[in-house]
């Protein structure tokens, strides 16, 4: 594996010690309760930048990534801005749906302060967020608005979100929490997880340089530039600002290779590593508040068959797709995981619905049915026919006969892939 491209050409067994390096970078900045808040964001924060750009002693991208690895900061506080584009239609009324399908109980009865509700809010524009961190028992994650305030806060086996707005609290234990991440993969949430999921798709197809230095939220950072050597990738670039005195990213930018805005752009507009008071990540719930205990959504959910809204968006999937969204509804199944065609930046993974494809636009009709035409391009190939969902960063081919080919890679990329398993 040579992928590091730098001023020093990194041998084979640089290459070695990066991987090494990479698994020692695990570690993660804001842990499991305060990914919850900012995992469906794509969670990234688009850093601005301060203009200069400042006199640091040289480093190889070796070096700099073995730097990320070490670094080991616990305390912070800061406010970052997030910021996602990944080229969806205008929902409009659709969007309404689906929120309210999101926060809709069996009994009709939602809580507006429930993480997994609030986060639909930050999968697109812009949004400014401030941020404490006191080791892996104490985070607060505040999403500011207009004239209100959401705050998730994590202290100790409490886990708090509050909604200004709406008066309503939302109470959970790290131990649920915990059971919750142990259900699926972890969703990268900070400039540093991004970087280290980034940094995993380091191989022999991927180029890594050193491109000078920054200056992020009053800090001197390096620039980390990390692109893909194959055509076909819907990744242009990715760069990330690594703090040079600790280590730790700063800044995430990741560009399409289609050119034009950032898809993800994430970062700090400013940073502390000094350690946060301790009432920041003091909660009590407000006097007139609704509090809704985790549970009590889980077991309605469970009891009522999932959410529903009123114009029937929040339908079952099985009943949409066929079966349910796990196990064998997608091939292989959670153990053995999708097929994977293709290597590096062009993986694109395989799943079999065992259904009929996706049904046209026309076919939903209504809000659904247009949205759905506005994400659709047809496609055919030696595989037959089906519909490419496109987005500035993930396409996926569903074709008629019920399979997915889903990669951060073009549509042709993806034809190609289906082409292939004929």
């Amino acid at each position: 594996m040579a992928p590091y491209e730098s001023e020093d050409s990194t041998t084979a067994g640089e290459a070695d010690d990066l991987r090494a390096g990479r698994r020692k970078a695990a570690r993660y900045v804001v842990p499991v309760a305060v990914v919850g808040i900012a995992a469906a964001t794509i969670g990234l924060v688009p850093a601005i930048a301060d203009s200069g750009d400042p006199d640091l002693p040289d480093i190889t991208a070796q070096q700099l990534i073995e730097k990320i690895a070490k670094s080991d900061v616990e305390q912070l506080s800061g406010t970052f801005k997030i910021t996602t584009d990944l080229g969806l239609p205008d929902l409009g009324g659709l969007g309404a749906g689906f929120a309210s399908g999101a926060m809709a109980s069996g009994s009709g009865d939602g809580s507006s302060a429930d993480p997994s509700a609030k986060l639909t809010e930050l999968a697109s524009g812009t949004h400014t967020l401030r941020l404490a961190v006191d080791g892996d028992d104490k985070q607060k994650l505040s999403l500011l608005e207009n004239a209100s305030e959401y705050s998730l806060i994590h202290n100790g086996k409490d886990i708090w979100g509050y909604d200004s707005k709406s008066n309503e609290v939302f109470h959970g234990t790290a131990d649920e929490a915990q059971a919750d991440k142990g259900k699926s993969e972890e969703v990268p949430a900070t400039p540093k997880e991004f970087t280290e999921e980034a940094l995993k798709a380091v191989d022999d197809t991927t180029s890594v340089t050193v491109d000078g230095t920054a200056q992020v939220a009053g800090r001197d950072a390096y620039r980390l530039v990390i692109k893909p050597k194959q055509s076909g990738s819907t990744v242009g670039a990715i760069s990330v600002a690594v703090d040079a005195e600790t280590g730790m990213p700063l800044k995430f930018t990741l560009t399409p290779s289609s050119g034009g805005a950032a898809v993800i752009d994430a970062g700090f507009t400013q940073v502390s590593f000094a350690k946060p008071a301790g009432s920041t990540f003091d909660f009590t719930p407000p006097k007139g508040a609704t509090v809704t205990e985790e549970g009590e959504l889980d077991k309605a959910a469970r009891e009522h068959g999932g959410a529903k809204s009123e114009d029937g968006l929040g339908k079952d999937f099985e009943k949409e797709f066929g079966g349910p969204l796990t196990g064998g509804a997608l091939g292989n199944g959670a153990e053995g995981g999708p097929e994977v065609i293709g290597e590096g930046w062009n993986s694109v993974a395989v799943f079999d619905t065992g259904g009929e494809g996706i049904p046209s636009g026309s076919e939903v009709g209504g809000d659904m049915g247009g949205f759905l035409d506005s994400l659709g391009d047809k496609a055919t190939g030696k595989f037959g026919s089906g519909t490419v969902f496109k987005t500035r960063l993930i396409n996926a081919l569903v074709t008629d006969d019920g399979k997915v080919y889903v990669g951060a890679v073009t549509k042709d990329a993806l034809v190609k892939a289906a082409d292939s398993g004929k």
